[in-house]
């Protein structure tokens, strides 16, 4: 918790305000920073478990962690204020910027600007990946869920749904087992 004292719904508001505002081409990279360096709320392990959580439920993966995090600390007023933080400004910038593509999106300078935030963004993503993953220290079964993951989504090309519903019940089999040997 920041300086020790309670999070507010207003901190939450805050914080979420802060994270939309500055995640221009995904959040995933500034969540993490306020959430876990900045504002301290959670730890990378409690980070990476609700982001998790988040990425398997339908919806926006941080719209979810949001929610997540604000009922954590303040229930569902808690929630409701980490998301309307974290919606208000982007879906204004959206808005306005809807409105200017669609006055300009046949130029070719704007498609070009596209493909450049576009690589930007994959940028910020791997970076974030990378980042978290230094401060995990994943077990032999998490190694292997994660390539399993990688194979079903990048060679086999599998849906989300699918490999979701086919390795979320084979890892938590795995865990219990592993659990129950410790």
């Amino acid at each position: 918790m920041p300086d020790g004292r309670a999070v507010t719904p207003r901190d939450l508001f805050a914080g979420f305000a802060r994270i939309g505002l500055l995640g221009f081409g995904g959040v995933a990279a500034v969540a993490r920073h306020v959430i876990v360096e900045e504002r301290r709320w959670l730890d990378d392990r409690d980070y990476a478990a609700v982001l998790g959580v988040g990425q398997v439920l339908p919806g926006a993966n941080t719209v979810n962690a949001a929610a997540m995090i604000g009922d954590r600390f303040c229930g569902v007023r808690g929630a409701i204020a980490a998301i309307l933080g974290l919606m208000a400004a982007p879906l204004a910038v959206l808005i306005a910027v809807a409105a200017l593509y669609d006055q300009f999106g046949d130029l070719p300078d704007a498609a070009a600007a596209l493909k450049g935030a576009a690589a930007a963004a994959a940028g910020l993503v791997i970076g974030t990946a990378l980042k978290m993953a230094r401060n995990l220290t994943p077990g032999v079964g998490a190694i292997l869920a994660g390539l399993a993951a990688f194979a079903a989504a990048a060679v086999f090309a599998l849906p989300l749904i699918w490999t979701v519903a086919l390795l979320a019940p084979a890892s938590i089999a795995a865990a219990a087992y592993v659990g129950r040997r410790a």
